[in-house]
């Protein structure tokens, strides 16, 4: 799924890097399988805004992805691939054996026609989805459930892949994109293959108006500011932060390098080795 660099016929194109669509085999979604997704501004039930610069942008419907796949030892096949507003994979459309439509993740080079399944065992090709404990060591996967019939949690975003690593008793070691290291139940579930729209790095923006397409709102500069409206404010000229503890959010709060993970997280007797730092 290549991307386009378009002629420079304007100064917002000349920067811009697309996704290129002529892969899409089919141009509408499957209605059955759409609900509706509320615009709100970034803003919480109480009406107050929790995440700033948002608002506006196209509008939108969610496609209802299947990340559990529940119809085990179900053989069925991709009869679209489709493109979804709502995340940086492309998805598959997959009618099985008794005639239900199911949205899923599509992997890295699916075709249409071809047969997939969900077993406990099955061959090891791209698109299928095995127990993590029944899939060979250094094998690529990806929608890996963390707990028990739950349905994919991890490793869902474009170009992604986890490699499985070790076994040991009822755990698999699996090596996530982070290059954190943990271990993962032999029951749970996990998908062959890469996720598919590795190229979503290389998009280019190009210009201001695509990301008001996408709902994002201009971001001013702390430092642009007056000293009354942010830590980075004021000063003359082009003025450094000149605060001793580094950046701040305009709350007075540390911006950087702060932990958020709790002390003491049920999931880090699980953890082997963190991920390394940037």
């Amino acid at each position: 799924m290549p991307v386009k660099h378009l002629k420079p016929t304007t100064p917002g194109r000349r920067q811009m890097v697309v996704a290129d669509f002529s892969w899409l085999t089919k141009k509408e979604p499957e209605k059955r399988l759409l609900s509706k997704k509320n615009q709100n501004a970034g803003r919480g039930k109480s009406g107050t805004i929790s995440i700033r610069h948002r608002g506006g942008g196209a509008k939108k419907k969610y496609r209802i992805v299947d990340f559990g796949q529940n119809k085990l030892n179900m053989a069925g096949n991709v009869v679209a691939l489709e493109y979804d507003p709502n995340r940086s994979a492309r998805i598959m459309l997959v009618q099985y054996k008794d005639g239900d439509k199911r949205y899923l993740i599509a992997p890295e080079g699916i075709k249409v026609g071809k047969e997939i399944i969900c077993a406990s065992k099955g061959a090891i090709n791209s698109g299928n989805r095995l127990k993590i404990g029944n899939i060979p060591t250094g094998i690529q996967v990806h929608n890996i459930e963390l707990s028990i019939g739950k349905g994919g949690q991890i490793v869902r975003s474009a170009g992604n892949s986890a490699t499985v690593m070790a076994k040991e008793g009822d755990w698999v070691t699996i090596k996530l994109p982070s290059s954190e290291v943990r271990k993962v139940h032999k029951n749970c579930f996990a998908t062959i293959g890469v996720v598919s729209n590795s190229e979503h790095n290389l998009i280019s923006i190009g210009k201001a108006g695509r990301n008001r397409w996408k709902g994002i709102r201009p971001t001013v500069r702390g430092s642009a500011m007056n000293p009354v409206d942010h830590p980075h404010g004021g000063g003359e000229g082009k003025a450094p932060i000149g605060i001793k503890k580094g950046p701040k959010t305009p709350w007075g709060k540390k911006a950087m390098g702060v932990k958020t993970r709790k002390k003491r997280k049920y999931s880090d007797k699980f953890i082997i080795r963190r991920r390394n730092k940037k």
